[in-house]
């Protein structure tokens, strides 16, 4: 299963400095290398019934490296291609289900018009909304429940992708992966639309993205991603009488799902230091012959004491199958340089009566209603 990573978004521009990097020049072209690191401390209050003190890796913002080119190829044309790497910084193990590149790997034309490219891609849902996921700004676990809506920044393989240049702040996209299934066009596949605009202090983006039966790191696991018993009328989990411990049913085999459609649109208003965000996504479920849907309303604000200090915060509701989750995120950020930063970061989360409460689906579901963290991190880019 996927684990989460972690508006102008101009509020958020320093996890975006990551992309500032040593560049080789040719003779009409560049090739950039750059990467993120991302390491610290987490204490979870409830992971399976203990505390935990761990280490973890890739929570502020997921660690990363790669390589990026251009060639010019006259008439106002460009080659370009990306190949971007994620791992796990503790052990030094490949993410993304050990994909060497896991995070992006495409190859395409730009002209003035756009960029069209094939590989394996960001979605729409990325392209253009998950920045306003404030929550997850202000802690990386604080993602929505079970990344169920694709908030999280997500990607579709095989994919063909047009995305648009600049027009007077309006850009869009869309894309189609194919499932390639002998037989089965349709088996797989996913595809994603989505337009973003900007105009001085207000920004907005929304985006479409459906996937027909959910694969490999996107395949559902719903008691590790949600904490629910049941889904889709199934159970998630056997109870032993005698002990009451719960054994996760999908853990190996993932839970068949036919079809995910999320809907998502946000914006973002900046008043002097201060950033109002906020969010909506709309999420269907279908299979076994039933369906279901998860509604996510998020708000929150980033505010820069100073241009090295900044607090971001956020507060999510979840609804779901009858069941309610509610979550408060913050966290203090502070630069040490244009590169590094250190930060300290905090989740608590409630659900509903008979729900084991489950952050992001970072940890272990709790063994009650609630689940809370506290984080002490360091991020670099280069």
């Amino acid at each position: 299963m996927k684990k989460r990573n972690a508006v102008s978004l101009s509020g958020l521009a320093l996890a975006a400095s990551a992309a500032c990097a040593p560049t080789v020049a040719h003779a009409q072209g560049s090739v950039t290398l750059y990467g993120i690191l991302d390491a610290g401390i987490t204490y979870v209050n409830n992971a399976g019934g203990a505390h935990q003190f761990k280490f973890d890796d890739g929570i502020s913002y997921g660690n990363r490296i790669g390589f990026k080119g251009v060639e010019d190829l006259g008439g106002g044309m460009q080659a370009v291609f990306a190949l971007e790497s994620g791992f796990r910084l503790g052990n030094g193990q490949l993410g993304f289900g050990g994909a060497e590149f896991g995070r992006q790997a495409y190859v395409g034309i730009k002209s003035t018009w756009g960029t069209v490219s094939l590989g394996d891609q960001l979605d729409m849902t990325e392209e253009f909304v998950y920045l306003y996921n404030i929550s997850a700004w202000a802690s990386g676990y604080a993602i929505h429940q079970g990344d169920f809506d694709r908030m999280n920044g997500d990607r579709l393989p095989n994919s063909v992708k047009f995305l648009s240049s600049d027009f007077a702040g309006f850009t869009f996209g869309g894309m189609y992966s194919f499932g390639n299934t002998a037989g089965d066009f349709h088996q797989k596949s996913a595809w994603s639309v989505g337009a973003h605009y900007d105009h001085g202090p207000f920004n907005m983006g929304a985006a479409y993205t459906q996937l027909n039966n959910p694969y490999g790191i996107y395949a559902f696991d719903p008691y590790a991603m949600i904490g629910t018993r049941t889904f889709l009328g199934q159970p998630t989990v056997s109870v032993d009488p005698a002990t009451g411990a719960v054994t996760d049913l999908y853990s190996a085999s993932s839970f068949p799902v036919d079809r995910q459609g999320a809907f998502a649109v946000g914006a973002a208003y900046t008043i002097g230091n201060l950033m109002l965000t906020g969010d909506f996504t709309y999420t269907t479920i279908k299979g076994l012959g039933l369906t279901s849907r998860m509604q996510v309303y998020e708000a929150g604000a980033s505010y820069n004491f100073t241009p090295a200090l900044a607090l971001y915060g956020g507060y999510q509701h979840t609804n779901f199958e009858g069941n309610h989750w509610n979550q408060g995120s913050l966290g203090l950020h502070y630069l040490l340089s244009k590169r590094t930063d250190v930060y300290i970061s905090g989740d608590y989360l409630r659900a509903s009566d008979g729900v084991n409460a489950v952050i992001g689906y970072s940890f272990t579901p709790s063994t009650s209603n609630t689940q809370s963290d506290v984080r002490i991190g360091m991020r670099h880019s280069f």
